[in-house]
């Protein structure tokens, strides 16, 4: 990239050209500020946009590294997913039903990476209570897709995706619960890890839940999670602090065994495109000396439809709690999937919680006679911008994340890498699953993706 725009470049390229005094964050910032200014009208993948701020920051990181004083990232644009909270800006969390209150404090996500210097721009969209893997929501613009403005960027982690594919800077932080990290890096076309459950502290945190990087490159995410992984006492659930290498390296693929899942047990089917963009890099690790076995799909629509009266309920309570004039702001499509657990029992609300054992214990037995796994993201490419779902069917509104649901259940890392392109141009992402805590393998096998597959597209926009 580098000689190209500055707002297309790396975050390893503009470290280096800071450090060798080639670049300023003040110069590099201005470049993504006009390119956001240019983008955004169309976009709409940006929330308490404050380039004022942004200013401000990069003043000071350059300050720094004319002293000789750098931090980490300092000096690198980013963006964090609206759920992130930030002190001072409010979390509506995707939808106008949320009464809006400044929060009080950083984030653990949040709170890592201005540490480190990185130059917050603003907050990314989401959908209503980012239930959605789409851009619609009731309180932001319709996020798009940059690709095809007429397409959906996915979701939860909509503007996050959006915004990386669109080179609004090199850094972006999403979360995950069911595939909100991955969904939208498939069909954006970018590189995202879902990490493994407690290795990147959250707040809140509860099961499944994970934030991660969304990058350009692989070695953009890895430079994120050297940072993101410190500890923080704030969230209960962590990992504890490890010296990991996160100076990834492309992994030696010769006796490698993967499988390849194409099936995973329920769902929709998978589009003829992308099992073919799924099977050609297959093939391609296959090639390179890696031996790749089917898998079989492992996880059931028991588990799944026992997990959605979970979260039905879950979410149903919450909707209660709002005053009657603000469930009325809620999404229609929301609405009507939540009003549903009105009438479950207690015992089938026992049952679909205990349907999260079920997915991890299957996810978990399923891969290990494997080093990794790969699958699809999605069974299919990006759908309607104006759509909530690929079926837009709140009946049937999780029958696109069987491939990934089940590795947050597991907390297996998860990443999406782009693998191919549907005849109208649209990006498809395969998945790479590893081992629980194999963060930096997964990551080191997509670096060597990254080396075998075929030349990737000029970015969008």
């Amino acid at each position: 990239m580098t000689g190209g725009p500055l707002q297309g470049w790396s975050a390893t390229q503009l470290l280096a050209a800071y450090q060798a005094r080639q670049l300023s964050p003040v110069e590099v910032l201005d470049a993504v500020l006009r390119h956001i200014e240019a983008c955004e009208p169309q976009l709409h993948a940006l929330y308490a946009f404050d380039p004022d701020s942004a200013r401000q920051q990069a003043r000071a990181s350059e300050a720094r590294w004319l002293k000789g004083q750098a931090l980490p990232l300092d000096g690198l644009p980013l963006t964090l997913k609206e759920n992130i909270a930030t002190r001072g800006t409010p979390l509506p969390l995707g939808t106008a039903a949320t009464e809006l209150i400044p929060a009080t404090e950083d984030a653990p996500p949040a709170a890592r990476l201005r540490e480190a210097g990185a130059v917050l721009m603003a907050k990314t969209t989401m959908p209503d209570y980012g239930m959605l893997s789409s851009g619609l929501s009731s309180f932001h613009p319709l996020s798009r897709n940059p690709w095809d403005l007429s397409k959906n960027p996915g979701g939860s982690s909509a503007g996050a995706a959006a915004a990386a594919a669109a080179g609004y800077g090199p850094l972006h932080v999403g979360t995950d619960i069911g595939g909100s990290l991955r969904l939208p890096a498939g069909w954006c076309g970018i590189f995202t890890l879902k990490p493994s459950g407690g290795r990147i502290p959250i707040k809140p945190a509860y099961a499944g839940r994970v934030a991660g990087p969304m990058t350009r490159t692989v070695a953009d995410a890895a430079l994120m999670m050297r940072e993101l992984s410190r500890p923080d006492w704030r969230d209960a659930t962590s990992l504890p602090p490890q010296a990991l290498d996160w100076q990834i390296r492309p992994t030696p693929l010769k006796g490698l065994k993967l499988g390849l899942m194409l099936d995973a047990g329920w769902g929709m089917a998978v589009d003829p495109e992308v099992a073919a963009a799924v099977r050609d890099a297959a093939q391609r690790f296959a090639a390179a000396g890696a031996q790749v076995e089917p898998l079989a799909g492992f996880s059931t629509r028991t588990m799944i439809e026992g997990l959605d009266k979970f979260w039905r309920m879950r979410s149903w309570l919450d909707f209660c709690k709002l005053p009657a004039e603000r469930q009325a702001l809620v999404l229609p499509y929301i609405r009507a999937w939540v009003e549903t657990a009105a009438g479950l029992s207690a015992a089938e609300l026992f049952e679909g919680y205990s349907q999260m054992a079920a997915f991890r214990e299957a996810a978990v037995a399923a891969c290990e006679p494997f080093d990794y796994v790969l699958s699809p993201v999605s069974p299919v490419p990006a759908f309607a911008a104006e759509w909530a779902s690929p079926l837009n069917d709140p009946t049937r509104p999780f029958e696109h994340i069987a491939f990934t649901l089940p590795f947050n259940m597991s907390e297996q890392p998860a990443a999406s890498i782009n693998c191919g392109y549907t005849a109208a141009g649209l990006p498809i992402g395969l998945q790479i699953i590893g081992k629980r805590f194999d963060d930096v393998g997964v990551l080191g096998l997509a670096a060597a993706f990254e080396q075998l597959r075929a030349p990737q597209r000029a970015w969008p926009l």
